[in-house]
């Protein structure tokens, strides 16, 4: 990619892949057609889709209509095998599902993107909590529970999204009531308690910390629209700022980013709430601006890598502070090579932010990451190569074709 051009022209923000991964997951508790809708054409997706053939389950993906069909039989296999799960680590998000429908669940230890620790401790002890008997051998997590799981109450000593949703999908069909307590509050998890509930389920407390499931003895299968993903929205309203464009961000709820846009305001961004999204636009250099990543409805930590890339080129200094994933910095030694002032320390990177950067080449380490050196490299100058892209794939469909549609001079190389 050539940088140096401002970003200006319209996107539509496709369904959420935090969000579709587990409704796909979700779509087993029920006998029957689930069709999801929204869903981003992303390598991820496909992933799950053959997850979910390997366990019984008969999946057509639309790709041009953004539709999946899962089909799923009275009789599902339960043994998650590593050869996939070692690729995605949403993959875990089978467990709950599986062990709920099947009585039992082997499901690998997943792999994902390399970004720090992510425990499993929390899935285990609310499985266990609920009555389930979990081990970890040969590096699998084998869950089993003798007749019908048991609502409990439940405290996640951190609201994490994907311990919610496991204890969250094991529960609806659970004998009694659950109550997690300190849940995760994102729109994701929202968007999972719509789907739960359009199916049967009975949950209280939806967008809450704390989230009450009364058990049924069965689920529906149901038609679903996914939510719009908010972190590809904010990806494309750093890119304007960055840029100094004007994108209009179709599809997107301002509300589920709140704090995003709120700094791109203190950057000097003018961002305008429209009927079905939002409008960024700026005229001038950014100014730098601090930021904390927290659980939603805090400063989201997917957006973190683009936040240091805007600081980069801004006026003045920053202070970055991650608070979720310990290996979110991994990147920042890839965007020095771009001439950006970057120094960490512990969980803390101070930007000091540069009048321009210089094209090199770069490496992807994650597709958050990704996302943000692309960023970058828009607003160096020269011919910038990021490798890895297959990562971005992971998270952003149809991303080169969009940047080129918004006035980009990008390029993708196959090999």
């Amino acid at each position: 990619m050539v940088g140096g051009t401002p970003l200006s022209g319209e996107v539509t923000v496709t369904g959420a892949k935090n969000s579709v991964l587990k409704l796909m997951a979700a779509s087993m508790l029920a006998v029957g057609t689930t069709t999801l809708r929204a869903v981003p054409d992303i390598l991820d997706v496909e992933i799950m889709a053959e997850l979910l053939r390997r366990l019984g389950c008969t999946v057509d993906h639309r790709h041009r209509a953004g539709t999946v069909d899962i089909t799923v039989p009275e009789d599902l296999e339960h043994r998650a095998d590593y050869d996939l799960v070692r690729r995605m680590r949403a993959s875990i998000c089978v467990l709950g599902p599986l062990l709920a429908r099947c009585g039992a669940a082997d499901v690998a230890l997943p792999g994902g993107d390399n970004i720090g620790s992510r425990g499993l401790d929390m899935h285990i002890d609310g499985l266990q909590r609920m009555g389930a008997d979990v081990v970890n051998e040969h590096g699998y997590l084998l869950a089993a529970s003798a007749g019908r799981l048991q609502g409990a109450s439940i405290w996640l000593d951190f609201p994490s999204v994907g311990a919610t949703e496991t204890i969250l999908m094991a529960a609806v069909t659970a004998s009694g009531t659950t109550v997690i307590d300190n849940a995760a509050r994102e729109p994701e998890i929202v968007d999972i308690c719509t789907m739960l509930t359009a199916m049967g389920a009975i949950i209280d407390g939806i967008g809450t910390s704390t989230i009450t499931i009364d058990g049924v003895d069965d689920l529906v299968a149901v038609e679903h629209t996914t939510v719009g993903d908010r972190i590809v929205a904010g990806t494309w309203a750093i890119a304007a700022a960055m840029t100094q464009g004007d994108i209009i961000v179709r599809r997107a709820n301002a509300e589920h980013l709140t704090i995003a846009l709120d700094k791109l305001q203190t950057a000097g961004a003018i961002v305008t709430c429209l009927d079905d999204g939002f409008r960024v636009q700026m005229d001038r250099r950014p100014r730098a601006v601090d930021i904390v990543t927290l659980p939603y409805p805090g400063f989201p930590t997917d957006l973190q890598p683009q936040f240091i890339a805007l600081n980069a080129i801004s006026e003045g200094a920053a202070l970055v502070t991650e608070n979720l994933f310990e290996a979110r910095f991994r990147f920042v030694q890839e965007l020095a090579r771009l001439g950006a002032n970057v120094r960490t320390d512990g969980h803390h990177a101070l930007v000091r932010g540069r009048s321009t950067l210089s094209a090199a080449p770069v490496e992807a380490t994650d597709i958050r990451a990704g996302a943000g050196l692309v960023l970058a490299g828009l607003v160096a100058e020269g011919t910038t190569t990021v490798y890895g892209v297959s990562h971005i794939d992971r998270g952003y469909a149809g991303f080169i074709p969009a940047l080129q549609s918004l006035g980009a001079d990008i390029t993708r190389a196959e090999g």
